[in-house]
């Protein structure tokens, strides 16, 4: 009678939903995961000014919504086009439209990057970049861009959760 009193007593139900829970709990996001989110949400706050200016259409802020989902096929030039006013605005290409070093790997540091994950990043970008010099299109040219840099950050598995992305994103609203 004594054994069951103790399981039935609430301090004993309550350290056990509680090892329960961490038991059960999601990992935490890794700190690549956690610039990338940080990183996902500056380049959203831009992209807030360049759909107004450009008059994109709702289709484009869910290519843009969706951009982490691997499965998620982005297609749309008009995304490769708001994209390059993005990174204008925040001043992350030169004027030949290719990827500004010494401010990319700032940016990432400023949202939350330490040195190692900033310089990776902007050798991603880079190498996205250089595999897709032949395309003339400069708003298909960046599609193909974000779509390699995706692919990279996914095989790291640094890409944010779409979860916590979009709480991030209705928080900063």
């Amino acid at each position: 009678m004594a054994a069951s009193n103790t399981i039935l007593n609430p301090r004993w139900r309550l350290v056990a939903v509680c090892v329960l829970c961490a038991a059960l709990r999601p990992p935490a996001a890794s700190a690549s995961q956690q610039v990338m989110k940080q990183l996902t949400v500056g380049f959203m706050k831009a992209m807030d000014v360049c759909r107004k200016e450009m008059n994109l259409g709702d289709h484009i802020l869910q290519d843009f919504m969706n951009f982490w989902r691997e499965e998620y096929e982005l297609v749309n030039r008009e995304l490769g086009c708001a994209i390059t006013c993005i990174v204008v605005k925040l001043n992350l290409i030169t004027e030949d439209f290719k990827m500004h070093h010494d401010n990319a790997r700032e940016f990432a540091i400023k949202h939350g990057a330490d040195e190692d994950i900033a310089k990776q990043l902007v050798s991603i970008i880079h190498d996205c970049e250089r595999s897709n010099e032949a395309e003339s299109d400069e708003c298909l040219r960046v599609l193909e861009i974000s779509k390699c840099f995706r692919t990279k950050i996914h095989q790291l598995n640094w890409a944010p959760s779409m979860e916590v992305l979009l709480e991030e994103i209705m928080t900063e609203i």
